[in-house]
């Protein structure tokens, strides 16, 4: 079974979940025309269909290798990568003026759920050269930005981003590579980063490395770390790559899945450096990069769970067994009620995290776009909030999917041969990238809820109950009854964030206890209102669509909001349990 992106199904997310008509006349868009959307996303599919998706199982099974010269990709993925540059995709939301195309990010997001989908080992390798490019726009010097980013826009240069440490893991303020400071204004980096995704390959002529590193005379911890721009080749005048710099891959980590994808074991020996912000603040730097990742870590979610759904759909209508009343002989499963209900339960999950993803990242084109300052600051708020839910609810959400789509394949889905197992496989890592899902939990309660005293979630809630009210005003039972589940889990998450914003100053480690069980009711409450949202916006359209989203709606609507009150006491209570018993539990 091939990965066929499902357009008009993100073509309806982008327009009815996430609003991208917002951006519609803003001046840092000028070269967006909404007629522009399907137009783009066909051609995108075409590239995830017919290239992409085909060399998937091929990475899979071949995966990357380390030569003596190098790190040469899986067959196929080179040739491939020259489609996808020749393409002009990764320059489809960077302003103009460096080589792109100035369209806005939710549209380039929608392209890259769809290489995710087809080939998410491939969808990597961008993905990363993504955040160098933000963070070199927000923090790089004008001749930083000039020698790097007319070659990374074009997909000829591709970007990395080197934190992690064989004893830094996620503690990035233990990291121990050195930064020296030489006579030009340079440093010399040493050191070793371990899980540096595309560290190395044979794609691109090089590759540009954003490395943190602690000079001499840093301060301990976060506090000390800087960001510098290490590339494998350094740039000669005419801005060709020149000699070969002191980085290389000394190692290939074996792993669980995304076989196609080169985790690379880097050694930093006097590489040659360039400071990227300003000293000591690497971290600020970083995160730049990193909250651009974690939102593309969030789609990896969407789209694996919708690869995921697509190869257990087609099996469910191959695959005959058991018998129905309305079948003559042995039935396509399909047929079977249990089969349905988790086809449903991937499909309806997939959406709402989806509109979620979306939605993050319209907040974040406003954030910078809209023309007034109150906008973009409520804007601002909105994707801060929304960034940790997007990364671990999603990537929650396509681990449960991949295994779901296993189980509608039965035995067969065990097998490693098949599709459904390497989308499991490949799924798993998700959760753990850029900041653990625990980690995001933390952020959200502690940063995005605790940091504006609750203002945050208030707001977002506030447009919930807007969606309830609109939803009864339809006078449609199904509708109403969507709004009825809408408004009692809207009224879970209020309670539940009420108690947080109580609870964290005084008892931070009870507050933290419940911060993952909260942040999954968050992304419950929250995919549901989308979903409802698009029910409402879909009675607009054909009897079929309509019928297709009122149904998703109301399936969420009667699982997961509908258990979003009894959710509560694990956020409130559920902590205390291990927190008192911990010495029985744990020994500590």
């Amino acid at each position: 079974m091939a990965y066929d992106a499902p357009v008009s199904e993100l073509v309806f997310a982008l327009e009815a979940h996430a609003g991208i008509s917002k951006l519609e006349g803003l001046a840092d868009f000028a070269a967006y025309d909404p007629d522009l959307v399907v137009p783009i996303l066909e051609e995108a599919a075409k590239l995830a269909r017919d290239v992409l998706a085909p060399l998937n199982p091929v990475g899979d099974r071949h995966g990357a290798v380390l030569t003596d010269d190098g790190v040469v990709a899986p067959p196929g993925f080179a040739d491939a990568y020259t489609a996808f540059r020749e393409g002009g995709w990764m320059g489809l939301s960077v302003p103009e003026e460096w080589g792109g195309q100035g369209l806005p990010k939710v549209l380039a997001l929608a392209v890259m759920e769809m290489f995710h989908g087809a080939n998410m080992a491939f969808g990597l390798c961008p993905m990363l050269s993504f955040g160098a490019i933000e963070a070199l726009l927000a923090h790089g010097t004008p001749e930083q930005q000039a020698a790097y980013l007319p070659k990374l826009v074009s997909g000829e240069w591709t970007g990395t981003m080197n934190l992690t440490e064989p004893q830094a893991g996620s503690d990035v303020g233990a990291l121990k590579t050195r930064a020296v400071p030489l006579d030009d204004g340079s440093y010399a980096i040493s050191g070793q980063k371990i899980y540096i995704t595309w560290g190395d390959h044979e794609m691109a002529e090089n590759i540009i490395h954003l490395v943190l590193a602690r000079l001499p005379d840093a301060p301990a911890g976060s506090r000390g770390i800087s960001l510098f721009l290490v590339p494998k080749f350094i740039p000669q005048a005419d801005g060709t790559p020149g000699a070969r710099n002191g980085v290389r891959c000394i190692g290939l980590e074996k792993k669980m899945g995304i076989h196609g994808s080169p985790t690379c074991v880097m050694e930093y020996t006097d590489a040659k450096g360039w400071l990227i912000g300003e000293v000591n603040k690497g971290l600020a730097c970083m995160f730049t990069m990193m909250n651009s990742a974690r939102l593309n870590v969030g789609l990896e979610g969407v789209a694996v769970g919708e690869a995921a759904y697509q190869t257990a759909f087609a099996y469910a209508q191959e695959r005959k067994q058991g018998r129905v009343e309305s079948v003559t002989g042995p039935a396509p499963i399909l047929h079977h009620a249990d089969v349905r209900r988790t086809l449903t339960t991937m499909r309806a999950r997939v959406a709402a995290a989806r509109a979620i993803c979306y939605a993050c990242a319209v907040a974040a084109d406003l954030s910078h776009a809209a023309p007034d300052a109150e906008t973009r600051a409520a804007a601002r708020v909105r994707e801060d909030l929304l960034t940790p839910i997007a990364k671990a609810w999603s990537t929650d959400m396509g681990v449960d999917v991949a295994s779901l789509g296993v189980q509608v394949h039965g035995g067969m889905g065990f097998m490693n041969e098949t599709l459904a197992a390497q989308l499991y496989r490949d799924a798993r890592i998700a959760p753990i990238y850029e900041g653990t899902n625990g980690i995001q939990a933390i952020d959200l309660v502690g940063r995005k809820l605790a940091g504006t005293k609750g203002a945050s979630m208030r707001a977002m809630i506030t447009e919930i109950e807007e969606t309830v009210r609109e939803a009864r005003a339809t006078n449609d039972p199904q509708l109403v009854q969507i709004a009825d589940r809408l408004k009692a889990a809207a009224a879970a998450l209020t309670e539940a964030s009420d108690w947080m914003v109580r609870t964290l100053p005084d008892e931070p480690e009870k507050a933290l206890a419940g911060a993952t069980e909260y942040l999954a009711l968050s992304g419950d409450v929250i995919g549901g209102h989308f979903l409802a949202r698009g029910a409402i916006a879909a009675r607009a359209l054909d009897p079929a669509q309509r019928a297709r989203q009122l149904a998703l709606a109301g399936y969420f609507a009667e699982t997961a909001l509908a258990a979003a009150p009894g959710r509560v006491p694990a956020i409130t209570e559920g902590g205390a349990r291990f927190i008192e018993g911990s010495e029985a539990l744990f020994g500590v």
